[in-house]
């Protein structure tokens, strides 16, 4: 089975990257799991890895992970090392921060990630 690599920025805005592990689901094909110092994210049966994968994601983003990507870094048994480009998986939209103080902690905070 493929492996891949997850990285981007926890809610916390501190950088990670993780592998993260697919196992088999009983008639449904598979499921993701990643592991992030307490957290555990598994996702529902998926019919891919990558469609697990593509859940995952979804899934980190829907908690406040931001700017995250991925990378194979095995493919049928086989180690890639960093053969294989980042996939990279847009934010979702951010609602419009109303007030003076949200909207300069946004301004500050896109400042230093130099978007």
């Amino acid at each position: 089975m493929d492996k891949y690599q997850v990285a981007g920025f926890d809610v916390y805005e501190r950088g990670f990257s993780r592998p993260v592990e697919f196992e088999p689901v009983e008639s449904a094909g598979v499921r993701a799991v990643l592991h992030y110092e307490r957290v555990r994210v598994v996702t529902g049966p998926c019919a891919t890895t990558e469609e697990a994968l593509r859940s995952l994601i979804s899934t980190l983003q829907a908690e406040g992970y931001r700017q995250l990507r991925a990378q194979r870094s095995f493919r049928d048994g086989t180690y890639l090392g960093s053969q294989e480009g980042w996939i990279e998986f847009p934010d979702p939209p951010q609602p419009r921060l109303e007030g003076f103080w949200p909207r300069v902690r946004q301004w500050l905070r896109l400042g230093t990630t130099g978007s």
